[in-house]
């Protein structure tokens, strides 16, 4: 299970060094291949490979005649790229991904159970600025008494 937030860089080449306890999790539980994709929220999501299989297989057999579905389709499946790391740990992010979620050098990975997020630092800060209006009474109603 993924949990916990990073602040890392990516290298000049667009790279990204996974941290040791992911990366230790991924290869004890996994393997080394992960799937990137794009999020609706302007982040890339990073699933291992066999996570990512059975979400891919379910958005295929839905009916592409919905044009909703047909976009999430395009979004999630059209951006989706197979990487590996590499023996430093490091996945490689193309240009067209990077492009996307707008990542430059800062960025932050949040582990979301059984995938991870890659944000560009100061996107996730303002994505932190919308959870903080949760404290003023704005909760949506799936989460009405939720306690820690």
């Amino acid at each position: 299970m993924f949990q916990g937030a990073t602040h890392l860089s990516l290298d000049n080449k667009g790279r990204l060094a996974i941290p040791a306890r992911h990366r230790d999790m991924l290869l004890s539980n996994f393997t080394n291949q992960l799937v990137l994709t794009a999020d609706a929220d302007g982040c890339l999501l990073c699933y291992p490979l066999p996570e990512w299989q059975p979400i891919r297989d379910k958005l295929l057999k839905l009916s592409s005649l919905d044009p909703r579905i047909r976009a999430l389709q395009r979004r999630l499946i059209g951006y989706a790229e197979d990487v590996e790391m590499d023996a430093a740990g490091r996945i490689l992010i193309s240009p067209a991904l990077r492009n996307y979620a707008a990542l430059d050098k800062r960025v932050t990975l949040i582990g979301q159970g059984n995938k991870l997020e890659l944000w560009d630092e100061a996107k996730w800060a303002a994505q932190q600025e919308i959870t903080l209006s949760f404290a003023q009474g704005e909760l949506p109603p799936e989460l009405e008494g939720f306690t820690l």
